[in-house]
């Protein structure tokens, strides 16, 4: 397989092997976009006109293996305003990633964001039931505190057609 600028693909034999580097907004969208297996879609203004924001690749011999996208999450005004929350929107994970990757991901970014915003507290994620398992985050030591009934978010404004409106799973890791 060959990847940018037509150079091979050298899959790692481990995460272990990668690093995990904050990259672009661009970027994270379109390896989200290729490899996301349910919310491909994003939109640029809804990721950055947040207070918080980081966007990570997973990355090994100049190959991206896994994408993130964090922001200040998208309910906050119904969590609790004793924390500083940071979600993640979306991890998106190649297929030809190695096992595990998306575990491991999630404490690498953990100590990253921990170091560029020691205000945060909370993690916050949501879990597609109709696809996933949350066995990532069971994991990474997050802690299921509750399902939300899917919804289409479309009926307040005009907006593009929903990609899921399964329940969700909503998975929170406290960082301090």
């Amino acid at each position: 397989m060959f990847d940018l600028f037509n150079m091979p693909r050298i899959i790692p034999n481990s995460p272990k092997d990668m690093k995990v580097l904050e990259i672009g907004v661009d970027s994270a969208m379109s390896y989200n976009e290729k490899w996301h297996s349910r919310l491909p879609i994003t939109e640029k203004g809804n990721l950055t006109r947040n207070r918080h924001y980081i966007f990570f690749g997973a990355e090994y011999k100049d190959h991206c293996f896994a994408s993130a996208i964090w922001t200040t999450p998208v309910a906050n005004n119904r969590l609790s305003n004793d924390y500083v929350w940071l979600e993640l929107r979306r991890l998106a994970i190649a297929p030809d990633a190695p096992k595990f990757t998306a575990t491991w991901m999630l404490g690498k970014m953990k100590k990253i964001i921990n170091s560029k915003y020691p205000e945060i507290t909370k993690f916050i994620s949501y879990q597609d039931t109709e696809v996933h398992k949350g066995i990532i985050y069971a994991a990474a030591n997050w802690k299921k505190i509750g399902e939300s009934k899917g919804t289409d978010w479309n009926k307040t404004r005009d907006r593009k057609p929903s990609q899921s409106t399964s329940n969700k799973i909503r998975w929170v890791l406290d960082i301090k």
